[in-house]
């Protein structure tokens, strides 16, 4: 499925808005616990659930661990986000930044399950949410310092606080090292 014409534009004016709001630069790393605190988002950890769905947080914790990644909960305004904290930290970071980004897009609530019982998904949004998102964590200028640096992924990923899944996707879409090879200047 591909992006709508002008999303990538918009993802990065959005991610630059919120590191400028944050007083961050460019190609600093970035929490998105703070940018949902900033969103006045509460991130609950799943594993705080227990006393309310304890067979749940067993199940997504132990059993099915990579069946649950994060979820934005509505009870009419107000949103919640719920992650699963039995993730890697860099996962987690992913994770959240994912819902932050829904909230971002302005994307509507919907039905978490249809009418057949099964879960019901949007590519469109999803795919929207997971490239802002990752634009949030590493933007196109990030990517570009780290393969000015010459940092491996493992380093990135670690000074970024994210997934090295997330770094190599970075690097990737953003061509960083083709273009810190081709000698593009890498603004601080």
């Amino acid at each position: 499925m591909a992006l709508r014409r002008g999303f990538k534009g918009e993802a990065n004016e959005i991610a630059l808005g919120i590191r400028k709001e944050l007083d961050l630069g460019t190609s600093a790393p970035l929490s998105p616990w703070v940018v949902a605190e900033l969103l006045d988002i509460p991130v609950v950890e799943m594993s705080s659930l227990t006393n309310e769905a304890a067979s749940a947080v067993f199940h997504f914790s132990h059993r099915s661990q990579s069946a649950f990644s994060g979820a934005t909960v509505f009870d009419g305004l107000f949103r919640m986000i719920v992650y699963n904290d039995s993730h890697t930290a860099g996962r987690q970071a992913n994770d959240v930044s994912h819902e932050i980004s829904h909230a971002l897009l302005r994307h509507q609530p919907g039905p978490a399950i249809d009418d057949l019982g099964c879960r019901f998904w949007d590519g469109s949004i999803e795919e929207e949410a997971a490239y802002l998102g990752g634009v949030l964590l590493i933007p196109q200028e990030a990517a570009l310092s780290i393969a000015s640096r010459g940092l491996t992924t493992q380093a990135a990923a670690l000074e970024y606080g994210v997934s090295t899944k997330m770094i190599t996707y970075r690097m990737s879409i953003t061509d960083a090292r083709v273009r810190v090879a081709r000698g593009e200047r890498v603004r601080p």
